[in-house]
């Protein structure tokens, strides 16, 4: 039994010099190479990656000073209550017509940072291709999007308060991470809405876009592959615009003919990405999920089809809820992921409703 009466200090034991040595040359070894602190992406999951976990995601969210103050603080309060593995900002962390200042970003980490798991953002076109509008202030959008690059893309790391070591994409598209948990492969990929800065914004830019482009989708590939060689059982991916798929949605993208994945018009800023999700997710055959945020909708569908017309079962598409347009009201919320590894859908989505965000009375 111990007696709190006889306390004593045990004097510490001394770490043999060697061995001292020796740990020093590892670990300057692993910061060098990425070694120690999961350099793939792979947060060492134990059960095999059979455990069961959640995952947050959100998105178009603050717009306004409401929602900056308290819809946003609010929603951090209740994701962190849900005990996630991570989560993800869908992009447009501004309304489209507000300034483009620096405190805008600083803010938004600072959000980030509040979570208490892993939290991972993609850039949306709010804070860096609409930022040549003149509303927007004396900013040009390439400026923006290295602004955006340096701050909040600037380690190898998510932010949060619990950060997580991820693969990044080589400079200049170090905003495009990828990582894994639980048998599931994870990816950001920079897709932003007005066509993906290839035409329809203030200023569009279409060699920034064609070499993004081409980048984004080399990164998708490498998503792919990587899940292959891991054998993972399912991949979900996260990016901003809604691309538009087919008719169940005409009013933020062009509907595409399912042959091409092209509108009417040709090609856009996303049917290369789209055709190649397509092929990738056909050639895996597992199950496949598209987050977006964009149109401010949430929604869980299957609007993916092959070169016949035929509905590609094992993809779907998840778009978070966002600001509320017609009110810009406080009406902030977000959406869990429940991921089984063992199951063989692998995801389900629930919309989370914080109380603290909804109207005080409804109006019939």
């Amino acid at each position: 039994m111990h007696d709190a009466s006889s306390t004593r200090t045990a004097r510490p034991r001394r770490f043999p010099r060697f061995l001292a040595a020796v740990l020093a040359v590892v670990l300057a070894a692993a910061l060098t190479t990425g070694i120690a602190f999961g350099d793939d992406g792979d947060d060492g999951d134990d059960e095999n990656g059979r455990a069961a976990y959640t995952v947050g995601l959100w998105g178009d969210v603050p717009y306004s000073a409401d929602q900056a103050t308290a819809g946003v603080p609010n929603l951090i309060v209740d994701m962190n209550r849900a005990k996630l593995a991570f989560s993800v900002h869908a992009g447009d962390i501004k309304s489209g017509g507000s300034r483009c200042d620096n405190p805008v970003y600083t803010q938004f980490e600072n959000y980030l940072n509040s979570l208490r798991a892993p939290a991972f953002y993609t850039p949306g076109d709010n804070e860096w291709t609409d930022c040549d509008r003149p509303s927007n202030g004396p900013y040009i959008s390439s400026e923006r999007l290295a602004y955006i690059r340096a701050n909040l893309f600037d380690t190898p790391h998510s932010h949060g308060r619990k950060q997580m070591r991820v693969q990044v994409q080589a400079a200049p598209y170090v905003e495009n991470r990828r990582w894994s948990k639980g048998r599931v492969t994870y990816a950001t990929l920079h897709v932003v809405g007005s066509d993906n800065n290839r035409s329809g914004d203030v200023l569009p830019d279409p060699v920034e876009w064609a070499a993004r482009n081409e980048a984004t989708n080399r990164w998708l590939q490498e998503t792919f592959a990587e899940a292959k060689r891991r054998n993972a059982v399912g991949v979900l991916l996260i990016i901003q615009a809604n691309p538009g798929f087919d008719l169940s949605d005409p009013t933020r993208a062009p509907v595409r003919d399912p042959r091409t994945l092209a509108p009417a018009t040709g090609d856009d800023g996303f049917s290369s990405f789209l055709r190649l999700l397509r092929a990738e997710t056909i050639a895996f055959g597992k199950p496949v999920v598209l987050v977006h945020g964009d149109s401010h909708y949430f929604r869980v569908d299957k609007p993916l089809q092959d070169a016949l017309g035929n509905r590609i079962e094992h993809f779907t598409r998840v778009e978070t809820p966002g600001n509320n347009a017609q009110s810009c009201s406080n009406d902030v919320q977000w959406v869990s992921v429940a991921v089984d590894p063992g199951d063989p859908e692998v995801f389900s989505f629930q919309q989370e409703i914080v109380a603290e965000n909804l109207p005080a009375a409804y109006q019939p």
